[in-house]
């Protein structure tokens, strides 16, 4: 078998409570480290590094949509707008004041989570679609505020170009650099909501999601949680924002429009809600879906299309694809990508037995 459980036993609370519990978890985990670390680093290409680092860019709003989204079950069609506001901070505080990488970075997760809060005080008293509405009214408000606000933007449609961001006197300015920064802060931004997903604070958001007038009645304050939902999914879209400007060299508000918002729906939807998992997954389908599709058309009609027309239609045709991969995933399967590995992991667990 390649997943034993036989014969693991625990003796500890500490033990029992681990992340990865099992022996061949944690050997895969390490292999999959050394991989990411040591191996693709040193095989790929400066292109294929780039793609890389969009995903863990994607991977790190994706897991804290999915915090909202997935495991405390409050809708949210504005995360792309959040994204900009941690942008935003960063890219002033960083050509005006002169602050390092390592305070923008917290800083606009920070400010990004204030105004999520501020976001999600209407949480209390309406939810589903008139939830999503209020969201998607707070995306407009921030893409027009930033927009028109010559402070915070310097003027409509003008952008602030950021420096390459630097950790202690070492900057990160070529694919392979900033490949390591980008892994590490997906990497610390999945421990953290393995952790946070395993917590007190967690449960509560599940017990909500699952029935909130019952987890009202057993003791849980829901305007409270529901608040740090919004807060905590905002900081980590701040922090993607942030993460997006320094690794472009630029903040834009054109970057963070309500499309990027629709991006990360389709990230945990077609990944598998509830779950860390997912989004990790989702992130990937979708930042590699559009590479997928210009490679397939250039291959197959390369001959019939100039560059020109291949620009105008895979973006078209990319959204065409969403809609149809998010309407398969939740006629086939609603549990995304992520329910599709976990019924191949429990077969090989259960090989060559049938039950």
């Amino acid at each position: 078998m390649f997943h034993r459980e036989a014969g693991v036993f625990k003796t500890t609370y500490a033990a029992d409570m681990s992340l990865f519990p099992l022996p061949v978890a944690r050997k895969a985990i390490a292999v999959i480290c050394v991989l990411l670390v040591a191996f693709i680093p040193l095989v790929c290409s400066e292109y294929q590094l780039s793609q890389f680092n969009l995903i863990f860019i994607a991977v790190v709003g994706a897991l804290g949509l999915n915090i909202l989204v997935g495991y405390t079950g409050q809708i949210s069609i504005g995360h792309g707008a959040f994204m900009s506001v941690g942008a935003y901070t960063a890219a002033n505080l960083a050509v005006r004041l002169d602050l390092p990488f390592w305070i923008t970075l917290p800083a606009g997760g920070l400010m990004a989570a204030l105004i999520g809060a501020a976001v999600g005080v209407p949480s209390l008293r309406i939810k589903g679609l008139y939830l999503a509405i209020t969201t998607l009214a707070a995306q407009l408000i921030i893409e027009w505020t930033i927009n028109h606000v010559p402070f915070i933007s310097g003027g409509t449609q003008v952008s602030i170009p950021v420096p390459k961001p630097s950790l202690f006197g070492f900057q990160f300015e070529t694919q392979r650099e900033l490949y390591f920064l980008l892994l590490l802060a997906a990497g610390v931004a999945t421990i953290a909501t393995l952790n946070l997903v395993r917590s007190r604070l967690g449960r509560a958001f599940v017990a909500i999601r699952d029935h909130d007038i019952a987890a009202e009645i057993t003791g849980i304050d829901i305007f409270r949680y529901k608040l740090l939902a919004f807060a905590i999914s905002s900081f980590y879209a701040g922090v993607t924002g942030v993460l997006y400007t320094y690794y472009l060299g630029i903040a834009n508000y054109e970057q963070f429009q309500i499309d990027v918002s629709i991006d990360f729906l389709a990230m945990i939807i077609i990944g598998g809600l509830g779950s860390v998992l997912g989004p990790i997954l989702g992130a990937a389908f979708v930042t590699l879906l559009p590479i997928f599709i210009r490679g397939l058309m250039q291959s197959m009609g390369g001959l019939l299309m100039n560059e020109n027309t291949l620009a105008a239609v895979i973006p078209n045709l990319r959204l065409t694809l969403f809609g149809v991969a998010i309407i398969l995933f939740l006629i086939v399967e609603p549990e995304g990508l992520n329910r599709l590995w976990r019924n191949s992991r429990n077969y090989f667990r259960f090989w060559p037995f049938s039950y």
